[in-house]
Order: structure tokens, then C-alpha cells, then sequence
């Protein structure tokens, strides 16, 4: 799709996920559920987890990108149904993670942008984020992109043994089509 060149010389492209990248994949997932407040799931996923995840997205047309540097991958983002109900079918739901050793390098602003012109291409009407309040560097990336904050739920739910309040955020990306 593209490259980025870092600062540091090397560069990273980003592109469509295959099933080679799911290992990295999840083991950034991973270290997000273990050491952040970035997924609010408790428990760590195997390889098969991530494969049906993939494979779901695929299945309904949503795009999985990656970041890479040389072989490894360095960040992903995706996108999926924002409600499983027939009338969100023009919304979807946007997910970014990079790997703790490549964070602030421009790498999940160029996955973040990347994304969003797969939800045009695809005649995706919004995107939404879903946020951790506390995220100030998730929440400014947003924004940096176009997203406007449209709500925050107080204490809509928990981890590491406190109560989180969820930041919500949006992108009108196209007009849409209605059916």
C-alpha cells in the first residue's frame, strides 16, 4: 500500500494482513490485554483466535492491514462491524495497535489513515472509535486524523480492578449508500 520511512533509517510498509503476519499480530494483541487499558478483555489469545478473527473479517470484506519492518510485523489495524444489527451496516468500528518498541514513529497514524482510505473505498458512511478515556495518545491520533469525540460513557466498564470510562469518536468517511 505504502512505506513510511522512520527516523531511524529502516523503513515500514504497510499493507493487507495475511495468515504469515497473525503471529506478530498476536502477539501485539497480546501484550495490549496484558500491559494496557487499549482492550478491555482479560485473558491472552492463541494463534487459532487470531486466525478465526482474521478469517471473519475476511469473510464480510473488512480489511486487516499490517505494518512491517523487514520481516517483523510492527503494528495493525483493522476494521469490523460497528452493531450487528442490519441498520449499522453503513458504520463500522476501528481498531489500531502498534508494537511497544515502534510507537511514536507516525506508524499507527499511517495505519489509522490507511484504513480509513479502505472505509472510503469500500463506501464505509462513519467510522467509530472506541477508546479508553485515559488513552490521551489514541484519543489525539483520532483527532489528528479528522475523528471528533461525540460522547464518553462514565465507568462503562473494567480492568486492572477499576472502573474505566470509554471515550467514543467519529469520522464521517463517505456519504454512503442507502438500501
Amino acid at each position: 500500500m505504502n512505506d513510511l520511512a522512520m527516523a531511524q533509517g529502516s523503513s515500514v510498509t504497510i499493507r493487507p494482513a495475511t495468515l504469515d503476519d497473525l503471529e506478530g499480530i498476536r502477539v501485539i494483541y497480546n501484550h495490549a490485554v496484558v500491559h494496557t487499558t487499549a482492550i478491555w478483555n482479560d485473558v491472552q489469545v492463541d494463534l487459532e483466535n487470531r486466525r478465526q478473527w482474521f478469517e471473519a473479517r475476511m469473510a464480510r470484506g473488512f480489511p486487516v492491514l499490517v505494518a512491517v519492518a523487514g520481516d517483523q510485523v510492527v503494528g495493525y489495524a483493522a476494521y469490523g462491524d460497528w452493531r450487528p444489527f442490519d441498520g449499522f451496516r453503513h458504520s463500522v468500528e476501528n481498531s489500531v495497535y502498534v508494537a511497544p518498541g515502534a510507537q511514536g514513529r507516525g506508524i499507527g497514524e499511517a495505519l489509522l489513515r490507511a484504513l480509513v482510505d479502505c472505509a472510503h473505498e469500500r463506501g464505509v458512511h462513519r467510522m467509530i472509535a472506541a477508546i479508553a478515556s485515559e488513552n490521551a495518545i489514541s484519543i489525539a491520533l483520532h483527532a489528528k486524523v479528522g475523528f471528533r469525540t461525540a460522547g464518553v460513557f462514565s465507568e462503562a466498564g473494567t480492568k486492572f480492578g477499576r472502573w474505566l470510562d470509554l471515550t467514543f469518536m467519529e469520522l464521517a468517511v463517505g456519504r454512503g449508500r442507502l438500501e
